[in-house]
């Protein structure tokens, strides 16, 4: 299977990276324990996951995706064989957040103890923290990865120009620097990431994960109307992909899919690992049959002229 280092990082991925939000949130840990073991033997042994995972559910303080890929981990006695992304930086149910010097060290302390490890191989600055120097972020994260805690670090949620401001304070000062850019990247949500940041990545030979791979769920083509949105977690934000454009996007991806044999959610993927930018997107499932779709993806090869009718309906 072919593997892609992140940056200038001794941390490689395979095609895609599962995303952990789902555990402890619309998958219990029995289920959650079967998707990791059917990931595992596949070899795509990648995990994202978060400390703030997931604090919008009830009776949540955060923690709970964590603990459950912990108390895998421990179970099946793997963690040499698991690549384990975690991120700090959003706000936790007990009220810390933010980038400062110390709330990184009490936090990567507690993601450690959830995962029940003694080194996370990505850890991402969740989002940025404007109110902190740059300087003291990467010299906390420095700190982590001179005490092997941390191999790699990367940042989610940041903008080109204080990406561009990170890179540049890295090399002034001798520190650590992000490997790896998380955007926000699909079909469906394109111009952000493809006017400034991917070009940024490439210039600086940066990974790219991006998270929201299929955009919620949307590209897998199970939302096709207001209706299928009824009781569905992730309805207020697919909500916003039914319109014209939505529309065109799922047409393009339903012909794609019919003339390849394939699914509409393998042929999103399938385009996103075809961009030059991407490392590995992040996609998660709730079944072990979703995540054989998933694997499936990395074995599609698209050729120039669907690439090129999902590029214009996706425009």
């Amino acid at each position: 299977m072919t593997r892609r280092f992140l940056g200038r990082s001794t941390v490689s991925v395979p095609a895609f990276i599962f995303g952990g939000n789902v555990f402890g949130w619309t998958v219990d840990e029995a289920m959650s324990f079967r998707l990791l073991d059917a990931l595992l033997d596949a070899g795509y042994n990648a995990v994202d996951t978060a400390d703030v995972y997931s604090t919008w559910v009830a009776g949540h303080q955060g923690g709970e995706s964590e603990m459950i890929i912990g108390h895998w981990l421990k179970t099946r006695k793997c963690r040499d064989q698991v690549v384990i992304a975690t991120k700090v930086g959003k706000p936790m149910g007990a009220g810390g957040k933010g980038l400062s010097p110390a709330w990184i060290k009490s936090a990567v302390e507690a993601s450690l103890g959830r995962l029940r490890t003694d080194y996370i191989d990505l850890y991402y600055a969740h989002e940025d923290d404007p109110s902190v120097p740059l300087a003291e972020t990467l010299g906390a994260f420095a700190d982590l990865m001179t005490q092997g805690k941390v191999r790699a670090i990367g940042a989610s949620n940041y903008t080109a120009p204080r990406l561009t401001e990170a890179l540049e304070t890295s090399a002034r000062l001798g520190l650590p620097r992000y490997e790896c850019l998380q955007p926000l990247y699909n079909l469906m949500d394109r111009a952000v990431f493809e006017d400034a940041l991917g070009p940024l990545c490439q210039a600086k030979a940066l990974g790219v994960a991006p998270f929201y791979a299929l955009a919620a769920g949307f590209l897998t083509g199970k939302y096709r109307s207001e209706a299928d949105l009824a009781g569905r977690a992730r309805a207020a934000r697919v909500r916003g992909y039914l319109d014209k454009r939505g529309f065109a996007v799922l047409a393009a991806l339903d012909a794609a899919a019919a003339r390849l044999a394939a699914t509409p959610a393998q042929v999103a993927l399938s385009w996103l690992m075809a961009q030059p930018a991407v490392s590995a997107p992040i996609a998660s499932a709730t079944s072990v049959e979703q995540l054989d779709d998933l694997i499936a993806a990395a074995g599609l090869s698209l050729d120039a002229e669907t690439l090129a009718e999902l590029n214009a309906a996706s425009a």
